[in-house]
């Protein structure tokens, strides 16, 4: 079969080397589809970023860390990039025909995930190329695009796109301030028992398409909230963490380390450490090593009584301090704050700590500003 490529359109190569190296990182995928997926999404963002270097001069990245993106191409078709003060989702498809582009509705009705730009791809695994053969503006889907409720895409014909590549850097360059999207509604909140219970059903392999199981308010609350996201993925993946006084009370589990947790001792006198909880699981704390800012940080998690736990965060560099502006938060399981959940570095200061007091079961989400590297949302259960 000959493949005739309009000069219009931007052609790369897919390399075997490329594919393969890509091929490595999605092994830890749920299924063989969502596996297929997650290679699909980020051979198209390993192929993409580096050509969209060559052409822009702006600076052009992940819009998500990669672990992240990976969790959500698990789950929903589409990888998204930041080029220059633009958002960009880049839509995957193995169709040899060119006649529509699909796009999953999260990509359009969740707020935090708007782009401006979306391009369609077609990937050829076997002839080694990948296509970027048109583009649309949110604004331009939500006004011509067809909304199937079946599969929950919006589609819109190959006549309805801008074909032309050359006329989406132009368009960069020349209209940086071109309207490109339209306000959507914003999501209902579901609770923490909603969310757990979801993750729990939607978390068996036996749904194929937990996207679809679901009505799209539910999905869509479930999604936007990261740490919500990740457990899903978990879940999904055969992952099931244990309480953060279990890690404590046995050896440091493999668990805990693909985490990034390990076990480490203190003496209970520094921190005032007293109680049963004390007694029962003495010199013991949990700790997770951070980048910040190019700077190495630790953060730690330490009992402090019955049901009574602290969080720290200090550098490991030698004599360092934590620099002004840094803050450590804490968070419910549905990202809502509460009294003395933060604690932010007015000055140079060799600790950043918060106490809580938590329920059996509870759990917490924990945040740095600014954001540590390949930072992952996590719900720790106390």
């Amino acid at each position: 079969m000959t493949i005739i490529f309009n000069p219009t359109q931007l052609v790369i190569q897919l390399p075997e080397t490329l594919q393969q190296k890509t091929w490595h990182k999605t092994q830890n995928a749920a299924t063989p589809n969502s596996r297929w997926q997650t290679y699909l999404n980020q051979l198209t963002l390993d192929a993409f970023i580096p050509s969209a270097k060559e052409e822009q001069e702006a600076s052009v990245k992940p819009w998500l860390n990669s672990q992240t993106l990976a969790n959500i191409s698990e789950l929903v078709n589409g990888t998204a990039i930041i080029l220059g003060d633009a958002k960009v989702v880049l839509i995957p498809s193995e169709a040899e025909d060119l006649e529509e582009l699909r796009l999953p509705q999260e990509w359009i009705d969740i707020p935090e995930w708007v782009a401006d730009y979306y391009l369609a791809v077609q990937v050829n695994v076997d002839a080694g190329f990948l296509r970027i053969w048109g583009y649309t503006t949110h604004q331009q889907v939500k006004k011509q695009g067809t909304y199937d409720p079946i599969d929950r895409t919006y589609t819109l014909d190959d006549t309805d796109l801008i074909t032309d590549l050359n006329a989406f850097w132009v368009a960069r360059e020349l209209c940086p301030e071109e309207e490109t999207q339209t306000a959507v509604s914003p999501i209902p909140a579901i609770s923490s028992t909603q969310a757990n219970n979801l993750i729990s059903r939607l978390g068996s392999t036996e749904i194929l398409v937990p996207r679809l199981a679901i009505p799209f308010t539910l999905w869509s609350a479930l999604l936007q909230n990261e740490a919500w996201r990740n457990s899903l993925v978990e879940k999904r993946r055969g992952i099931e963490r244990v309480s953060v006084l279990n890690w404590l009370q046995e050896e440091a589990t493999n668990l805990a380390a693909q985490f990034g947790w390990r076990q480490v001792e203190f003496q209970p006198s520094i921190v005032g450490a007293r109680g049963d909880m004390a007694t029962a699981i003495p010199h013991k704390a949990l700790a997770k090593q951070l980048t910040i800012g190019n700077q190495l940080y630790e953060l730690k998690i330490l009992p402090i009584e019955t049901n009574t736990w602290r969080f720290e965060l200090h550098s490991l560099a030698l004599g360092a301090m934590i620099p002004t502006g840094v803050t450590l938060r804490l968070l419910t399981e549905d990202r809502q704050s509460f009294t003395g959940n933060e604690h932010t570095a007015i000055s140079p200061v060799e600790m950043l700590d918060l106490e809580v007091e938590l329920d059996p079961g509870e759990g917490l989400i924990w945040e740095i500003e600014p954001t540590p590297e390949d930072y992952q949302a996590e719900i720790l259960r106390f």
